[in-house]
């Protein structure tokens, strides 16, 4: 059971054989958390932190590796390029943790304070784990916007790549500037994201709970088709959605992120070569 877990935590896959927030303790749950940061970041990333922190010099052949490990066109500023993710990644997840801490101090008192920096954690690496229990997701925030949109928004960045940041700080955000990568992963996961949202809409238009506004199906919609790119959350039970609607989160989980992310799949830039070709 622990090398199971470890192995789903390290691979940011979300797979659990018991509920993590039940089953496992608090260290348990820490060291979960640091292997879902180790696989997201990746493995060659975190090695060179170590190795910028204690001062050593990276050799050609580790550079190469850096290069390889994060999908980097050139290896000329590979050390600077890791240090830009390592930093980059860390302000976005505490960013994360912080807006959230609020909602689940909230409901969990103190204990929200680690309960925000997991799920940031997690959704940022696409991890999927959660501490909510009972293995429901975040369905118990289904209807709260601030939640769901940050959750949404780290599975997004993450999702995204680590050259699509670089390029985008230093074209200081500028469309018609940035390279091509960036352009068409960009322009997929946009619609990747809307598109699915809105067939996940049509197709459980008369599934999703009678209960909810027309806001809170929106919501939902919009939450499953982001996180379904393998990110691993759920707002609502997939078991109850349509045949429809999960040959939808198939494809969308095949799709997966884009190159040089937390994510997995096939890519964003595959799909868009292979659509290109086939036209």
């Amino acid at each position: 059971d622990a090398l199971f877990t470890s192995t789903s935590a390290v691979c940011v896959t979300g797979l659990v054989l018991h509920d993590t927030a039940t089953y496992w303790s608090m260290f348990g749950q820490l060291v979960i958390m640091i292997l879902i940061q180790i696989g997201g970041m990746g493995v060659i990333t975190v090695a060179a932190a170590f190795a910028l922190i204690s001062g050593r010099k990276i050799s050609l052949m580790q550079r190469s590796t850096m290069q390889e490990a994060i999908s980097a066109p050139k290896v000329g500023g590979i050390v600077r390029l890791t240090s830009f993710i390592i930093k980059t990644t860390l302000l976005i997840e505490l960013a994360g943790a912080a807006v959230m801490t609020p909602i689940f101090c909230r409901d969990f008192g103190v204990k929200g304070l680690w309960m925000a920096l997991f799920h940031s954690i997690s959704a940022f690496c696409n991890a999927g784990f959660d501490l909510f229990g009972n293995y429901n997701s975040i369905v118990a925030y289904a209807d709260d916007a601030l939640v769901n949109f940050t959750l949404m928004g780290l599975i997004t960045m993450g999702g995204l790549g680590f050259l699509v940041w670089e390029d985008l700080w230093q074209k200081k955000w500028s469309f018609h500037h940035l390279r091509l990568q960036t352009k068409i992963v960009l322009s997929t996961s946009f619609a990747l994201t809307v598109g699915g949202g809105f067939l996940l809409l049509l197709l459980e238009r008369n599934n999703l709970n009678v209960d909810m506004s027309n806001s809170e199906r929106l919501l939902t919609a919009f939450f499953q088709s982001c996180t379904a790119r393998t990110a691993g959350f759920n707002s609502v039970d997939p078991g109850a959605m349509t045949s429809g609607s999960k040959m939808l989160m198939m494809l969308l989980m095949f799709i997966g992120g884009s190159p040089g992310s937390t994510a997995g799949g096939i890519k964003t830039t595959t799909l868009m070569v292979i659509l290109m070709y086939t036209l």
